[in-house]
């Protein structure tokens, strides 16, 4: 069972603030809520409805995503925390309107402290239905006053955070003429491939999901497939772009890794601590996964004021400088990327939370 009271994983930050265990036994929902830290405001991140082995690993993948969500947020500039849930249960098979609702009424219980929304085996409709029991909920469907699909500034920034790379590695912030490997091409691989060829970048994909790859290939026959991850990390790549589970980099990928910049939207790519000094080691640029993803995050928070596709896509835009900024900071500092980015929000997380304890 991790130890939620233990050492901090990272730095000196704080640990988590509060971590709620929700259960309708009516429903059946099982479902876990951790907040990690509100120093920036309420805690802002999507509910994961995964069909976990055991609650003990359902509880370890919450409470580092809602960690990860706290950096998240603080280096896109918003004034949130970090937060995440999951539910555990099939999607596919375990996934009713009386559990959502019922969700619902635990995130309202905490007041606000917890905004939610989308993420792996939840959609908008779905917000639209925790959302009759709630108010804290952003990701809703464009017609009851939402986002749609975070998917979409989710690509975007991504591809806002390669041409930073690109720009670091190569002196120019474009793509063109340049091999990338997006390894997934679901809900928001196959935008980034169309930023990509947008931009002129030569394209390899692969997914587990033949439709995912018979779809991109539909639309661009030019893209070359392989035939998994194992074959795209081997490859000689200029950017290799993990768009599909967590922890592609570990110590098998990495001594195999053929491109020279990894910038992708898969959350918590690093398999454990220690691995970015190994890319970094081996000459590989790594674009920290929690700063390039933010776009989804970045789209769904600006419903809590109403949402502005044209505002969020502007503050979207801030991911290329922002990303330039952790380059520039870890070759100053002379550390990984990753641990430059950590710094960041960590220092951000300090300073404004420090004005809290301003009496007003």
């Amino acid at each position: 069972m991790p130890n939620v009271f233990g050492a901090p994983h990272k730095g000196t930050e704080p640990r988590h603030e509060q971590v709620v265990f929700c259960q309708d036994e009516a429903s059946g929902l099982r479902a876990i809520i951790a907040i990690y830290s509100t120093a920036l405001g309420p805690s802002l991140g999507g509910t994961r409805f995964y069909p976990y082995g055991s609650e003990e690993d359902a509880l370890a993948d919450v409470l580092n995503l809602s960690r990860g969500m706290a950096y998240k947020n603080a280096l896109a500039g918003l004034d949130l925390g970090g937060g995440k849930a999951v539910i555990i249960g099939d999607p596919e098979v375990d996934k009713t309107e009386a559990k959502l609702r019922a969700y619902g009424r635990f995130v309202q219980s905490l007041n606000g402290r917890y905004y939610t929304a989308c993420d792996v085996g939840t959609f908008s409709e779905d917000m639209d239905i925790v959302a009759r029991e709630c108010r804290f909920v952003t990701g809703r469907t464009v017609a009851h006053g939402g986002a749609g699909d975070s998917s979409i500034l989710t690509a975007f920034g991504v591809f806002q955070g390669m041409r930073a790379a690109a720009e670091t590695a190569w002196g120019s912030p474009t793509l063109r003429g340049k091999r990338v490997g997006v390894e997934g091409v679901g809900k928001v691989g196959h935008r980034l491939v169309e930023h990509l060829r947008e931009d002129g970048a030569d394209v390899v994909i692969c997914d587990v999901n033949e439709a995912a790859v018979d779809r991109v290939r539909s639309l661009h026959p030019e893209v070359e497939v392989v035939a998994d991850a194992d074959a795209m990390v081997r490859l000689n790549l200029d950017v290799y772009a993990p768009c599909a589970l967590g922890g592609a980099l570990n110590d098998d990928t990495v001594p195999v890794l053929g491109a020279k910049v990894v910038c992708g939207a898969a959350n918590n790519q690093l398999a454990h601590t220690g691995i970015e000094k190994r890319l970094a080691d081996r000459g590989v640029l790594y674009a920290p996964d929690y700063v390039v993803n933010s776009g989804g995050v970045i789209q769904v928070a600006d419903e809590i004021e109403g949402f502005n596709f044209d505002r969020a896509k502007a503050r979207a835009t801030g991911i290329y400088d922002t990303t330039r900024k952790i380059f520039a900071l870890a070759a100053d500092e002379g550390v990984p990327p990753a641990v430059a980015a950590d710094r960041l929000a960590e220092r951000r997380m300090s300073e404004i939370g420090r004005l809290r304890g301003i009496l007003l």
